[in-house]
């Protein structure tokens, strides 16, 4: 814990710029907090009690937890990552090395059972039982997995594993109310299945192999457009048409400043022409907005693709915060 917070004290920036990082710290000030500070309220200065008291109230609530975690989701399914490399921290171009624990995986899993997203929630339970499997050390047990995971599976209409799962929560814990309920209600439908199908003479159809499920249809019509150009994989320029694209010096219609130093300008695209430019700010400029910017920081609102109507959402793709880190980085704007 000491390294940890030394690390991220002498460049938070940089530091929260990791995803795992970012998400490990909200949790841990939404989820853990709570537990050290009735630790230390049952013995403590009331001074101190006090300064808790008032610094909670800038904390991360619930909804930050769960906006986090979907953030680390977006980016699963946008670049195709499987749970056990992004817990790994194994995410390019990022500075830090992270890892989530067992205990952050699964509340990655029960983020997304508590939105109803039981793809995910089968992916990071199965993650969690794959490292808990491994010997790895947590608070958290196989029961409470399969709890979740059995139900998950039924969601996505496996009965036959939500099935077996149930008969393995019961193997560990048989005295598990819910679970002795989900087996006789599972089994009640397989049966019913059966009948239905000898009185219709069919076979039962293919069962889904080795526990993969298809991520569910977006409602956005544009979301594998996008999500395949941030992997890379959009139109490619022939040869012939990357002979036409150059890089200058940019004066802005002979602007003086611009004629004294110029942009550097690339061109990326030819139709429609898009252009990137280099050097367009320094670091010193770049760190005088974002003072001049931070207290004016507020929680980003979207238009709802349904409504029409201005709201808070945790479907943020990118903060400002993230601009400027990435124009600190190249020192130019695309």
């Amino acid at each position: 814990m000491e390294a940890l917070t030394s690390q991220s004290a002498a460049d938070p920036e940089g530091y929260l710029a990791h995803p795992v990082n970012a998400y490990k710290l909200v949790k841990r000030l939404n989820t853990d907090w709570p537990v050290l500070e009735d630790l230390v309220l049952q013995d403590s200065a009331a001074g101190f009690i006090a300064n808790l008291s008032v610094q909670r109230q800038f904390f991360p609530t619930d909804e930050d937890e769960a906006g986090a975690a979907k953030a680390l989701m977006r980016l699963q399914d946008t670049y195709k990552l499987d749970p056990d490399t992004i817990s790994r921290g194994d995410l390019p171009g990022t500075k830090y090395q992270a890892m989530l624990s067992v205990d952050d995986c699964f509340g990655m899993g029960r983020s997304a059972y508590n939105e109803g997203d039981y793809y995910h929630t089968v992916l990071w339970m199965e993650q969690v039982l794959k490292q808990l499997d491994a010997g790895e050390e947590a608070t958290t047990s196989k029961a409470q997995v399969l709890d979740y995971l059995s139900y998950a599976v039924f969601q996505l209409g496996d009965l036959h594993r939500a099935l077996e799962l149930t008969r393995r929560l019961l193997s560990l814990d048989p005295g598990h109310e819910r679970a002795g309920g989900n087996l006789r209600y599972f089994e009640r439908l397989l049966e019913e299945e059966r009948e239905k199908m000898l009185s219709n003479h069919t076979e039962a159809g293919p069962s889904t192999p080795g526990g993969i499920y298809e991520r569910p249809v977006d409602y956005l019509p544009e979301r594998d457009v996008y999500e395949s150009l941030c992997r890379g994989e959009g139109v490619k320029l022939t040869p012939r048409r990357q002979k036409r694209l150059f890089c200058r010096y940019h004066h802005g219609n002979r602007t003086p400043q611009l004629l004294i130093a110029p942009f550097k300008e690339e061109d990326e695209w030819d139709s429609p022409h898009i252009v990137r430019y280099y050097d367009v700010m320094s670091d010193e400029e770049i760190e005088r907005i974002k003072e001049i910017a931070k207290p004016k920081l507020a929680r980003a609102t979207v238009r709802d693709p349904k409504t029409g109507v201005l709201t808070v959402t945790s479907r943020i793709l990118t903060s400002p915060g993230d601009l400027l880190t990435a124009a600190s980085k190249r020192r130019g704007i695309g």
